[in-house]
């Protein structure tokens, strides 16, 4: 297994994740005010989101870094990119995304973290475009993929396939940026 490429801004270090980053990852999934537009999760799933983020290190070399302050907490949450697991009009394609504890929020770490891992996306992995999506009441998400530079487009909207019809969070709103359109962002 290569060592997984270690990304660093002025303030942020997107590391590799550790055990001892376990307790405040599912601590952090299990606080109601972060996974407002995310699925919770109990312990065990929590470390088996890990277990899955590592294997996709493995398989592809990229995926969410565990977030850490360079001048402070060890673990603040993850960011970074995965392969998207489903089918959808969009697919196959790559994801940049982001879960920070809601203690770091409101400081610019996800457009810092985010920014950081959308140019080794471009620049390392050479992708042509990275997307993300969330469920359109996720004003504080979608707001930080307009600051990545991002745009939307509501002909690209969709129902999750991975969630049930009916459930309050199938419907999502998707952002794509194209490696042509970004400009890099001195970190």
């Amino acid at each position: 297994m290569p060592a997984i490429q270690v990304l660093q801004t002025s303030r942020l270090h997107l590391r590799d994740w550790r055990e001892s980053d376990l307790p405040a990852h599912a601590a952090m999934n299990a606080d109601a005010r972060v996974t407002e537009f995310l699925p919770a999760f109990i312990r065990a799933e929590s470390d088996q989101r890990v277990a899955r983020i590592r294997e996709h290190f493995d398989l592809h070399g990229f995926g969410q870094w565990a977030v850490e302050l360079i001048d402070g907490a060890t673990f603040i949450g993850s960011v970074g990119l995965s392969v998207v697991s489903f089918q959808s009009h969009f697919t196959p394609c790559v994801e940049v995304g982001w879960r920070l504890a809601y203690e770091h929020w409101g400081r610019g770490y996800a457009t810092e973290a985010a920014t950081v891992a959308i140019d080794f996306g471009f620049e390392t992995l050479k992708l042509d475009e990275i997307v993300s999506f969330t469920v359109p009441e996720n004003l504080r998400s979608r707001r930080v993929m307009e600051r990545l530079g991002m745009t939307r487009s509501e002909a690209d909207d969709f129902e999750h396939p991975l969630l049930a019809e009916g459930h309050r969070l199938r419907r999502h709103v998707l952002y794509r940026l194209s490696r042509a359109t970004q400009t890099l962002s001195p970190t």
